[in-house]
């Protein structure tokens, strides 16, 4: 048992470094979400040495710890953000250090200003407009009582040395490489029709050698996982907007291609429950303790040619949105009509079956044409304002 949950050990730390080192390359190799991370750590950090530099060095404030405390996390995912973030921030540590100072001189004790001062704090931070800015009220109370700072001048120094770095943190990212999420959204939008692509691909390979239930578990997982992608492009379209609001590098980014509408996200919501329908039913073939019966070897022959052709329409979607023209559109459209006529021969099986294996057959026929319908619609017209490069 030991050497079991050892080796698991082992092999989970193995993922994770592995995830690790391609997170490095692809920061180091090219523009893409990892970089923007990067860039917006090394922002933080520069904006966490100037304040200090300014309050700390230059200044010798009493307790310059709070201006590079405000400053790095003011450098937030938008511009928008380190504002709102910024002024709740400042509303927190305002109450914090009035209530430590109260606390203090009421008890003049430490211990006693902390138990009188620290549940408010907590309770003020729970407040849902405050959000994740919250513990900023009771970490402020232990910083001013742990540093036993808490006279009028002390307070005064409190607020300003707070309102420099939260000043600090804003202007360094609205002022460098602000952050615009285009690119999310992008990554997103390619991932769906290429992860269904990859999905319907390995279907069709197993489904040539034997499927199995665990075969058929991982296909119904790999469908579950496109739709939480699928809620990570609505966030990432949210992110979006509201990275153009205050946002002083908006206009001056070069213009790119605008983005496809929102109606694409109810297109591959509708195809991406397709897929789970179909996977869940293939997992229901499987096993010895399958409810529908297995669909016979010509059948599987047949539906392993209409998955190839169906992934071959999901790659055409991904081509067309990496180049899009004439030519994405003439292969997509062999590619859809190559789907319909593999579709046509599987339905030409039915009435060839039992009634237990008709079933089976006529329950994905059904929903491999659905799916077909919506992947041969007409794609969303690109109607999303024209964005900028990141």
């Amino acid at each position: 048992m030991w050497r079991v949950v050892t080796m698991s050990w082992w092999r989970r730390a193995a993922w994770e470094m592995s995830a690790v080192r391609g997170s490095v390359h692809r920061a180091l190799a090219g523009p893409g979400p990892e970089r923007d991370v990067t860039v917006q750590a090394l922002k933080a950090a520069g904006a966490a040495l100037l304040a200090w530099a300014l309050v700390g060095w230059w200044w010798d404030a009493p307790m310059a710890l709070m201006a590079p405390w405000s400053a790095v996390v003011l450098v937030q995912s938008t511009v928008y953000r380190s504002l709102r973030a910024g002024l709740q921030q400042m509303i927190l540590i305002g109450l914090g250090t009035l209530l430590a100072a109260g606390a203090a001189s009421l008890t003049g004790n430490t211990t006693a200003a902390m138990a009188i001062a620290l549940p408010v704090a907590v309770l003020i931070g729970t407040y849902a407009r405050f959000g994740e800015q919250g513990v900023y009220a009771s970490t402020t109370v232990l910083f001013v009582l742990a540093y036993g700072s808490y006279s009028s001048s002390d307070i005064w120094h409190r607020l300003l040395e707070s309102l420099v770095g939260a000043l600090i943190g804003i202007g360094v990212n609205a002022l460098i490489l602000p952050p615009v999420h285009l690119r999310d959204v992008r990554d997103c939008l390619h991932r769906l029709p290429r992860d269904s692509a990859e999905l319907l691909r390995t279907m069709a390979d197993d489904v040539e050698r034997g499927y199995d239930r665990h075969s058929a578990e991982r296909w119904y997982e790999r469908a579950q996982r496109l739709i939480r992608l699928l809620d990570d492009l609505r966030n990432a379209r949210t992110w979006t907007r509201e990275s153009y609001r205050f946002n002083p590098g908006y206009r001056m980014r070069r213009s790119v291609p605008a983005l496809p509408s929102s109606e694409w996200d109810a297109l591959w919501q509708r195809i991406a429950d397709r897929l789970m329908s179909i996977t869940g039913k293939l997992v229901d073939t499987a096993g010895e303790d399958r409810r529908l019966a297995a669909p016979p070897d010509p059948v599987l022959v047949r539906l392993r040619q209409l998955l190839t052709a169906v992934a071959e329409v999901c790659e055409a979607d991904e081509q067309a949105l990496t180049e899009p023209g004439p030519h994405a559109a003439s292969g997509r459209e062999t590619a859809v009509q190559s789907a319909w006529d593999a579709l046509a021969d599987l339905k030409r099986r039915l009435h060839d079956h039992d009634t237990e294996t008709a079933t089976v057959i006529g329950g994905l026929v059904a929903d491999l044409q659905l799916l077909l319908y919506d992947l041969a619609a007409p794609r969303p017209s690109e109607a999303a304002p024209t964005g900028y490069a990141q």
